[in-house]
């Protein structure tokens, strides 16, 4: 894979970069090597990738200066295929899309990765539309988990080329997005981290929607620091990542359903997390919320997405049906049961379970749970089986989702030993709280670490 490893941390190579060790475009052209190479997952990774744009960016980008206005500076990234790009055609993983008008302007978040330095390698794969939390795509391949890739299993999704794209050395780190675990799901089965920030907190403009309520923007990268300092050019927000003791903070670990169905595997390695952090002084307590079974019932017919999905997609179903996903289109056409007085008493249910969660966020510095309960699955069965797919879907998207109900942040590390199927462990805060939670992650990989999980980003540069 050239120079680009998991193992590497985007600072690391920032400052490799300005030192002159590296070049970007020595750096880049590793990430096209792998991403074009017919033997890898590239093909099935990127929708498009931008070899001649990247390479031209990261010539340029040799001779920029070296300066704090530009944090990414020749530093490869990966975008998820919702965001616009001039002149691109945002497909959303869907050929439904493949004949719309190209984008007249950058989203938002990429005029803010490119004024920081960034080169785009790509428009990385992802579930159609990004309705699912699993990865398949049946119009431009599945890219393969790089665990036991032999045995072909899921990425998670939707932003499923997005992780393929970092932990195979084809970007640094990745651009998704998460609208009930889009971005949390595949860095938790690939055995990265992804941060999903309070939904308000990064632009959506240009960016093709699933929910507008629930949409959030973020990143999927090797480590915490990476992350926040991706957040930090996409938010604007400058974060002082703390070095806080992990004695004597207050970690709630969340009951009720979301500890249902776990495999032992999850299980074990979650626990084995939990009494690492309680070795390093943290206390562990568990956090009983009467109104988390409500959170089921009021999405059993689609919430949030599905009526907002629904009615983005209403009159390209009517013309275009027998191209989408069926599976896709299945989830989105469940959008029409849902009045519009369902949606306002969905919103007003919403508020209510919200206020009484951060009552309980106020009493601990972050929740924790299992980011999913399951490792990843084989794809050829969810394939293979509408019953499998669905269950799958559902047990994916079931713990993280709800963290988007309740409007928080959220982030995902990983917490296996190396060379086990990659589990995440998820910590989650209260919105608006993100700059705390990163710091607070950043305690908890180094507790990780320290017990020999497999957190990325733990070796020097080569």
């Amino acid at each position: 894979m050239g120079i680009v490893s998991p193992a590497h941390t985007l600072k690391a190579y920032r400052d490799a970069l300005d030192s002159g060790r590296i070049s970007s475009r020595r750096l880049v052209d590793d990430c096209l090597q792998a991403a074009l190479d017919p033997a890898g997952e590239g093909a099935r990774t990127f929708i498009k990738v931008f070899e001649s744009t990247a390479r031209a960016g990261a010539e340029a980008a040799d001779y920029l200066p070296v300066t704090p206005d530009l944090p990414l500076r020749g530093i490869p990234i990966s975008i998820k295929d919702l965001l616009d790009v001039e002149g691109e055609t945002t497909r959303a993983g869907s050929v439904v899309r493949n004949d719309a008008p190209p984008a007249v302007r950058d989203a938002a978040v990429v005029t803010r990765l490119k004024d920081a330095g960034a080169v785009l390698v790509g428009r990385t794969n992802m579930t159609e539309f990004a309705f699912s939390g699993l990865g398949l795509n049946p119009h431009y391949g599945t890219p393969r988990n790089p665990y036991a890739r032999g045995e072909a299993r899921i990425p998670g999704g939707s932003s499923s080329g997005a992780a393929i794209s970092v932990s195979d050395g084809m970007a640094v780190a990745a651009i998704g997005s998460d609208t009930g675990g889009s971005i949390r799901i595949p860095a938790a089965l690939c055995g990265l981290t992804g941060f999903k920030p309070t939904a308000r907190r990064v632009q959506t403009a240009g960016v093709l929607p699933l929910s507008p309520t629930l949409d959030s923007i973020g990143p999927i990268a090797p480590t915490v620091a990476c992350c926040a300092m991706i957040d930090e050019v996409l938010s604007g927000d400058i974060h002082v990542l703390e070095a806080i003791p992990l004695k004597g903070l207050r970690f709630g670990v969340l009951q009720g359903y979301v500890l249902d169905g776990v495999e032992p595997h999850v299980a074990a390695r979650c626990d084995a997390a939990l009494k690492a952090l309680s070795r390093a002084g943290a206390v562990i307590v568990d956090v009983t919320f009467a109104e988390i079974d409500d959170v089921p019932r009021l999405n059993s017919r689609g919430g949030f997405s599905a009526y907002e999905a629904y009615r983005w997609h209403r009159e390209l179903i009517e013309r275009e049906s027998a191209r989408y996903d069926p599976r896709v289109l299945t989830r989105i056409v469940r959008g029409s049961e849902i009045s519009d007085a369902d949606y306002a008493e969905l919103a007003k249910e919403r508020a209510r379970i919200i206020a009484a969660a951060e009552r309980l966020f106020a009493d601990v510095d972050a929740w924790l749970m299992p980011t999913v309960p399951r490792v990843a699955p084989r794809i050829a069965d969810l394939e293979a089986s509408d019953e499998v797919y669905f269950d799958a879907n559902a047990a994916m998207l079931r713990n993280p989702s709800l963290i988007n109900f309740l409007d928080g942040c959220s982030i995902s590390l990983p917490c296996h030993l190396q060379g086990e199927a990659p589990v995440g462990l998820m910590l989650s805060a209260r919105g608006g709280d993100d700059s705390r939670l990163l710091s607070l992650a950043c305690a908890v990989e180094d507790a990780l670490a320290d017990s020999g999980c497999a957190v990325q980003g733990r070796q020097p540069l080569v």
